[in-house]
């Protein structure tokens, strides 16, 4: 009660949930940029989105006028992309280097515990936010510069040759047949980096049209901030006792399924490997690392472990081996299971690896 006393209550202010943007809703951040220099007053030349990536990218204009540009790098630039050849697949229309372009990667994958806030006239007005973007510069014009001067190399070559053409000589090939995909090798070729970017091409790009700041669009939708509806219908969800209140603004952080890294234990972090039973943790480490001394098992465990009550679980997971706790094989390789990588039951493998130990 003195601490209450001590701190007072200074002001109350009422807080409302506005729904209008609910799902639409995106925090642009620039990393690189400072925040002193916005791109606020940069001509935006074009946008565009794929929604369900959450991906965004941003053509915004150069200005070839700052005496801080240079004009000749600009057109080396724009010549190494487009080559002489001016159509209209071509980067840089202009023959110079007038443009660039910002691509996102989401700066979180969970962003239900944030949302952006208006403060008028003693009232706060939140809108969860459905995406935290930062956008950075794209340098992919590079790679098609590169592109021609392979292009233009190639081209070289193939002029120095000869140009008697000879019959083509009949090669091997070679047929193969392939086995019938396992649950396993689908789930690893799910997870490749190439399907995901094929995954990726797949969603059309949904072009934008970009309204500045000072836009009055853009005012018309700073407008849909605020909650259109102060009733007691609008914000019951607002209507809580403290802890439930305290619970909705910092929700337990849950990890969804499809998230797990594809893993034999799905690895965990400390802080979540904390929350479950001592024996589970212990079974958990030692699947991962192996091999450990019992003062590094203690280390990972919470302060104020019983170093008793930790002997007690290990010996059911692992093996003293000279000093080093080993876990078992049949921890690694549980019962009726067998190899992802080669297919060998998890008997043999336990037996090979007991006789090794």
């Amino acid at each position: 009660m003195a601490n209450e006393e001590d701190d007072p209550i200074i002001q109350e202010i009422d807080v409302f949930l506005a729904r209008s943007l609910l799902e639409k809703l995106y925090l642009f951040q620039y990393p690189i940029r400072p925040a002193s220099m916005t791109y606020d007053d940069v001509t935006h030349l074009s946008a565009k989105i794929k929604p369900k990536q959450q991906k965004v990218e941003l053509e915004m204009a150069i200005d070839t006028l700052n005496p801080n540009y240079c004009r000749s790098k600009g057109e080396q630039i724009a010549l190494n992309v487009d080559g002489t050849c001016t159509d209209e697949t071509s980067t840089y229309s202009s023959k110079l280097m007038d443009k660039q372009t910002f691509c996102s990667s989401q700066a979180a994958s969970n962003v239900s515990r944030y949302a952006a806030g208006v403060y008028k006239k003693g009232e706060l007005h939140l809108t969860p936010l459905h995406g935290i973007l930062q956008l950075r510069p794209s340098f992919t014009y590079l790679d098609k510069a590169d592109a021609k001067h392979r292009e233009r190399e190639a081209a070289n070559e193939g002029g120095d040759s000869s140009q008697d053409e000879a019959e083509d000589d009949v090669k091997q090939i070679t047929v193969r047949f392939s086995r019938p995909e396992t649950e396993q090798a689908r789930q690893r070729r799910v997870q490749s980096y190439e399907f995901l970017q094929k995954r990726q091409a797949e969603e059309h790009w949904v072009h934008l049209h970009y309204y500045g700041l000072k836009d009055s669009r853009s005012e018309h939708e700073r407008q849909y901030l605020f909650s259109q509806g102060h009733g007691l219908a609008e914000n019951t969800e607002l209507i809580k006792s403290p802890s439930e209140y305290l619970m909705m603004l910092m929700p337990p952080s849950v990890e969804k399924e499809n998230e797990k890294p594809m893993a034999p234990s799905n690895v965990l972090s400390m802080a979540q490997l904390r929350t479950l039973p001592l024996a589970d943790q212990i079974k958990i480490l030692m699947k991962n690392v192996k091999v450990m001394p019992f003062a590094n098992l203690l280390g990972l465990l919470g302060s104020g472990t019983d170093p008793t009550a930790v002997l007690r679980c290990v010996q059911q997971v692992a093996l003293l081996v000279q000093g080093n706790w080993v876990v078992k094989s049949d921890v690694l390789y549980p019962k009726d299971t067998s190899s992802p990588h080669s297919g060998v039951p998890a008997e043999v493998l336990c037996r090979g690896r007991d006789f090794v130990v």
